[in-house]
């Protein structure tokens, strides 16, 4: 089912604010998917999905300058897919920010001196969440 990305239901915001890990894919050189899990934070002011990594990491590299991406949270019959074109930034100030919402989520993640963020700007999402709250 498709959904508005720029005011998702209140089900589905529920779910994504949720403490649940997903996947991210992104397309190799080649084309192949490259599947990760991965932890990330919705921000709907963007919207925009934010993950932090290293900047040698696969997924990082996949992304590049304006790669495509999607991350999908499953919980059961639960899902919601999210889509949108990536970047990857080591601005401090964008990447003090995504690690300060992946704090909010998840944890204080480890330190990591490489770290870089991927900002994914959402323009499609699709699920089945939970029924509205």
């Amino acid at each position: 089912m498709s959904i508005d990305h720029t005011a998702p239901p209140p089900g589905a915001l529920a779910f994504l604010n949720e403490r649940h890990l997903a996947t991210l894919t992104t397309l190799r050189p080649d084309g192949t998917p490259h599947v990760v899990p991965v932890g990330f934070t919705w921000d709907p002011e963007g919207p925009t999905v934010r993950i932090i990594t290293s900047a040698t990491s696969v997924k990082a590299a996949n992304i590049g300058g304006g790669g495509r991406a999607s991350v999908c949270q499953v919980d059961g019959g639960r899902w919601l897919t999210i889509e949108g074109r990536g970047r990857v930034t080591d601005d401090a100030a964008d990447v003090a920010e995504a690690v300060r919402r992946y704090t909010e989520r998840y944890r204080v993640p480890r330190d990591n001196p490489r770290r870089v963020a991927i900002e994914i700007t959402v323009d499609r999402m699709m699920g089945r969440p939970p029924d509205d709250v």
